[in-house]
Formats: structure tokens, sequence, C-alpha cells
């Protein structure tokens, strides 16, 4: 089965096509027989992205959400308007409370948008906690088991726990998408708040034997420390990926360092780029 993938929103822009750029993340799925929309970006793009790539989100068959922050999901009401009545994959916890806090600065982070409100535009929200299969050769990940000692939650994520008080985000919501391609498998990431070698291990342990041809999106490595960074890069080359590429949470000066090591395996996927498997 053929997976042809174009990025629609991201920080930056790859093409001189007068695209948006945004922090935000969204990337149109195309199999042989489904078009399916992973994630909706922060609702400045979506729309006029979708239009300079001849996207056409109004024959999509399913929005699936990586998990229920901002950046990922304010364009979900635009989307809708465009599909009418559709599936939303998500898991249960996906609408969770949620706020950045660092120093003096706190921030709500979580969907600004509430579910009924989501679902009077058409949402049907479709809870997914382990791995299933949504469509034919199309996976979510369900829930990545938090192993690796080196790929510990951000600690600035936190959710209110009533009476001023605040407990760690653990994100457990954090999925990605796995496509059964032709080539091999392609991992479609979120933000990887999972921990990205959490989410290949997870990924190698549910598909015994079928090699990773490509992983991209956003690893949230621009917000580690240089002994997670090295140890994930570490890590992370004993997959033996082809196709790595990087993007919004990676952060600018972790993206360089990739590409630096694994040259030309790597790729910045910013909006705009176009990627066939």
């Amino acid at each position: 089965m053929r997976c042809d993938c174009t990025v629609l929103c991201e920080n930056s822009v790859t093409t001189a096509l007068g695209l948006i750029g945004e922090h935000g993340w969204a990337v149109h799925v195309a199999t042989d027989d489904h078009q399916i929309l992973f994630d909706t970006g922060q609702g400045l793009g979506l729309l006029h992205n979708s239009e300079r790539l001849g996207v056409h989100l109004d024959q999509l068959d399913g929005i699936v959400i990586s998990h229920g922050h901002y950046d990922h999901t304010s364009g979900l009401p635009d989307a809708l308007r465009r599909t009418g009545p559709t599936d939303v994959f998500l898991h249960p916890d996906g609408f969770s409370s949620r706020y950045w806090l660092k120093d003096e600065e706190c921030r709500e982070i979580g969907i600004h948008f509430r579910r009924e409100y989501l679902e009077s535009l058409g949402a049907r929200f479709l809870p997914i906690r382990e791995l299933t299969e949504i469509f034919p050769r199309i996976f979510l990940s369900g829930e990545i088991p938090r192993i690796s000692t080196f790929e510990p939650p951000d600690p600035h994520m936190k959710c209110p726990a009533g009476e001023g008080r605040w407990v760690q985000d653990q994100l457990r919501d954090d999925q990605s998408l796995v496509v059964r391609s032709d080539q091999g498998l392609v991992v479609i990431l979120g933000c990887a708040h999972a921990g990205l070698i959490n989410i290949l291990n997870h990924v190698s342990a549910r598909f015994p034997g079928e090699p990773i041809h490509a992983l991209f999106g956003g690893t949230h490595l621009g917000f580690a420390g240089s002994d997670q960074f090295q140890a994930t890069v570490e890590a992370l080359e004993a997959f033996e990926i082809p196709h790595i590429g990087a993007s919004h949470c990676t952060g600018l000066d972790n993206s360089a360092r990739l590409h630096h090591h694994f040259k030309e395996r790597f790729f910045f996927a910013a909006a705009g780029t176009k990627l066939s498997y």
C-alpha cells in the first residue's frame, strides 16, 4: 500500500508557495483507499495551506488527534466545517485540563474548545486507548509504555489538582500514527511526549519483524538536556531507520544536531513537505 504524506502545519515552511508557518502540527495522510488528517495545527494555517497544497479536507475519512494540546487541535473547527460529520479518534484523556508552568509564567495549553461545541460541528469522538487499526493498514498506537530511563515527562506541564495544587501531566494520551506501507512502517509523531525511544520500542514490539522505514514529526527534543539528547540519538541509531524527519517541538538547534549525525537519512518536515512511501 502506498502512503503519501503532506505536512500542512508546522513552525516553518519549506516551499515558496505562500504557506503560513505556525507553532503547530498537522499532516494529511493518503493511502490507496483512505485520507485522514493527523492533528490540525493551531488554527492559523490549516485551510490556507491545504488549499495551496491541493489537499481537499472535504474528502477526509477521519481525523486523528495525537494528544490534547492546543497547537495540535485548534484547527479542528475549521476542519470539521469542511468535512461535515466525521469520526475523530483520540485518547479518552484528550480533553484534560492542562497548563504550562515555568517561573512566573502560567499558560493554558489544553484543547481550547468544549467537546460539546466540536460535536455540534460534526465531530464523532471515538476513544482510543490501545493499539487500534482505525482503517486498513493504518494504526493508532494507543498508550505508550514509559520504559526508558532517560525520557522523563516535561516538568513544566501540569494539571490542576484543586486548592492551588498542581500535579505532573503524564500525557498518557500521547499517541502516534503507524502506516503499514509497501516499503515498511511509517511512524508519524505528534509531539512524542511519551518519549521517542519509548514510542519506537512500542511499535517494534507490536509489529515484530517489520522494519520502520520512515519516522517523522515532533520529537519534543527541543526541551531535552544534552544527556537525554545524546542517549536518544544513540538509541535511535540502533533502529536503523532510513528516513528520519524532525519538526515542530524538536527545535532548531537539536534538528541541526540530528542532521549532522544522521546526514542524508535526515530531513526537516516543515509545512509543504511531501513524502511518498
